[in-house]
């Protein structure tokens, strides 16, 4: 039988959906002062639309960390503390060298194809200067590797940790220079992974977070 030449028909996103991934993107790229208080009535003042959506999206949102509730106020964008911070990256630290450690005997050439094609598509968003997508292809890089491994409850802490060291400072951790940086990091921990050396890979990837927690730490004290 011949096969048809059609494609998948894309699902349309709901208008809670879309309201979820604007107010998310805004802010993890710090659009939203993390001092303002938001109101749902302000909101669909400004994006014109219920506030049945905007109350949906928010709850997903304070689910995951990233919105805070004030009573008979609003809410606004989570601060993180200081020892909040040392807990984020020392869980990331320790959830990432261990995914790479189950990975490593067992990884596929498919595997390693796929993170290969992550990596290269952040480069083409670096010279497109997309920061936003740059990042969001930074953190699939690090959730795959976990994916592959197997390590699927490890996985879902990452996304939320991953989400809490954006809120530490954007910009810190797209300062000049550092997407290169960040790229050739990954692409060393790749070669590792390529020499099934399960020490080096780990080695790397912890200079890589102590990177990321070193300019988190220097927009602290410059701010």
């Amino acid at each position: 039988m011949k096969k048809i030449d059609l494609k998948p028909i894309a699902k349309k996103k709901t208008t809670k959906e879309i309201v979820y991934e604007n107010l998310k993107r805004s802010i993890l790229t710090g659009s939203i002062n993390k001092k303002e208080i938001l109101t749902e009535t302000m909101l669909s003042e400004t994006l014109e639309i219920s506030r049945t959506p905007i109350r949906e999206a928010v709850a997903d949102l304070i689910k995951e960390g990233l919105l805070v509730q004030i009573p008979r106020k609003g809410f606004h964008v989570r601060e993180i503390t200081e020892s909040e911070k040392e807990q984020i990256m020392f869980l990331r630290l320790s959830i990432e060298t261990e995914g790479l450690k189950k990975l490593v005997p067992n990884i596929t050439k498919e595997q390693l194809q796929s993170l290969r094609k992550i990596v290269s598509e952040q480069e083409q968003e670096m010279l497109h200067n997309d920061p936003v997508t740059y990042i969001e292809l930074d953190q699939i890089f690090h959730r795959q590797i976990l994916s592959f491994a197997n390590q699927n409850l490890l996985e879902q802490i990452l996304q939320e940790m991953y989400n809490l060291t954006r809120l530490l400072g954007h910009h810190a951790l797209m300062k000049e220079g550092r997407m290169a940086e960040v790229i050739q990091e990954h692409k060393q921990i790749l070669h590792a992974l390529e020499n099934n050396d399960s020490s080096k890979a780990v080695q790397l990837m912890e200079r890589h977070l102590e990177i990321t927690k070193s300019n988190v730490n220097t927009e602290k004290d410059n701010s």
